[in-house]
């Protein structure tokens, strides 16, 4: 499935979640707060590219990191045969896998 996602300014993006397989993008306009669990948060700018590998790893932001512009991207899933595509992640798991999650600036 190859979708294009448009956040609005300021917009944090979908709640944590999780992909039943990999995911592909890219990048076309504005910035993307982009982390997955057990690497650092860090921004995906217009023209970059970013990657997951789906499964188990939390994908915990992929909000607009810019208030004064829209973000677009382009991505592709691959989605396990069954399996939804996303998974919205619960509060309970989230705490139970916290140590897994890299250290944030300012926490």
């Amino acid at each position: 499935m190859t979708v294009l996602i448009e956040f609005p300014p300021g917009d944090p993006g979908t709640p944590p979640h999780r992909h039943s397989g990999p995911a592909f993008g890219y990048m076309l306009e504005g910035e993307m707060l982009f982390e997955l669990e057990g690497e650092p948060e860090r921004v995906i700018k217009a023209g970059q590219t970013f990657w997951e590998p789906g499964g188990d790893v939390i994908h915990y932001q992929d909000g607009n990191n810019r208030t004064d512009s829209r973000s677009r991207f382009l991505v592709t899933m691959m989605c396990a045969p069954g399996q939804p595509m996303l998974t919205l992640v619960d509060d309970e798991e989230l705490a139970q896998r916290q140590h897994l999650r890299a250290p944030r600036p300012g926490t």
